[in-house]
């Protein structure tokens, strides 16, 4: 009992211990309906939020908080055996911080892709049992199934479960047409709905924010004598 506890004091593990609790709580409270199961999603994916780094991150189609807590037990159960099979065997003294934190961003780099591939593997099963006019779906990638009448309304199935049909609304410039791919990018919650924009200018649009990104970084660091990036 005691090994147990000085292990879950440790750090990195003692960041797990802390995290879990909170993870299981929230879901009893989910489970109770005293809080809302699309807790980090917002209505359009336009801006730097929790949302849209997810959907970047691979994790489109399924509550953020479920991703997170995928990612947060995975993680956590990573840096447990990390610590249990080498860290423990140890006496690192001063160095246990810096290590610890080498570990923290090992099990996240690890975990992530191992978390996405598992919300993506229950994808149509959030489909099943949750309203598929729902926020969480943003960043999922569907196709049209017919040409938007007179008003821009259509209707499009996801790509990866043709089963589950959305609303789509178009806007004269940005109109979907029957057997396009596009992505959802905005809900409409009033209208049950979501606009969206072809696949291709979602991922250039993505590749471009990256690129923005390291530029910035780059100026920032004092790296490059490129002058200040202008918006096109």
């Amino acid at each position: 009992m005691e090994t147990i506890r000085q292990l879950a004091v440790s750090f990195p593990v003692v960041i797990f211990s802390v995290l879990l609790p909170l993870v299981a709580l929230y879901w009893l409270l989910v489970a109770l309906r005293l809080a809302p199961l699309e807790l980090f999603e917002r209505d359009s994916l336009k801006g730097d939020h929790l949302a849209s780094s997810m959907v970047a991150l691979g994790f489109a189609g399924v509550p953020v908080a479920f991703a997170l807590s995928v990612l947060v037990v995975l993680a956590g159960g990573i840096t447990l055996a990390l610590e249990w099979f080498v860290l423990r065997g140890f006496s690192l003294g001063l160095f246990r911080v810096p290590l610890g934190l080498a570990v923290l961003w090992a099990a996240f780099a690890v975990a992530s892709p191992l978390a996405a591939g598992l919300c993506q593997a229950l994808h149509r099963w959030f489909h099943r049992h949750f309203s598929s006019q729902c926020r969480s779906l943003l960043g999922e990638c569907v196709e049209v199934t017919a040409e938007p009448d007179d008003e821009g309304w259509t209707r499009a199935v996801l790509v990866d479960d043709p089963e589950c049909e959305v609303r789509l609304h178009g806007k004269p410039s940005n109109m979907p047409h029957a057997g396009e791919r596009r992505v959802l990018v905005k809900h409409i919650a009033g209208e049950a709905a979501y606009r969206s924009v072809a696949e291709g200018d979602f991922l250039d649009a993505r590749t471009r924010l990256s690129q923005l990104r390291l530029k910035q970084g780059k100026c920032r660091g004092g790296s490059t004598n490129d002058g200040p990036v202008r918006s096109t």
